[in-house]
């Protein structure tokens, strides 16, 4: 597996990872609305903005997940469908802890999200709620020190 800079010919990967990655985890608690809104073409238009904060990770030459860091903060980390289980995730996850990350945050109801966090250290902080793609959402917010 290979860590590196995203770069603007990565962006039609990571548009697909993402898309892939809305339309499959996130269906039991975001509706079908916000979920058509989150495809390939939004994030195509997305990640132009942001490329300069995204970590993607390859396995055998293809790009297989990705993450996007703020600051000390993960915005995003996400892993292709058939890449998981093969250790891009937490890749990721050590990487941008090593760049001084220490806070995340996913979905309430995301529990595959959380406990691949809480198997790797991550805390609870809160427990909010926030507007997110037209609605209100449940939040969870991790640290870790």
């Amino acid at each position: 597996m290979k860590l590196r800079p995203a770069t603007a010919a990565d962006v039609p990967a990571l548009a697909a990872i993402a898309a892939e990655c809305y339309q499959v985890t996130f269906v039991d608690f975001l509706d079908p609305m916000a979920l058509a809104g989150r495809n390939v073409e939004f994030f195509t238009s997305y990640f132009p903005d942001v490329i300069a904060r995204v970590q993607v990770a390859e396995l055998d030459g293809s790009v297989k997940g990705f993450s996007q860091v703020t600051k000390s903060h993960l915005d995003m980390l996400f892993v292709a469908l058939d890449a998981h289980g093969t250790g891009v995730g937490s890749a990721l996850l050590r990487a941008a802890e090593s760049a001084g990350v220490n806070t995340l945050e996913c979905f309430r109801d995301n529990r595959t999200a959380r406990d691949f966090y809480e198997r790797r250290g991550w805390r609870l902080a809160r427990s909010y709620e926030r507007p997110f793609i037209g609605e209100i959402r449940a939040f969870v917010l991790y640290e870790k020190r």
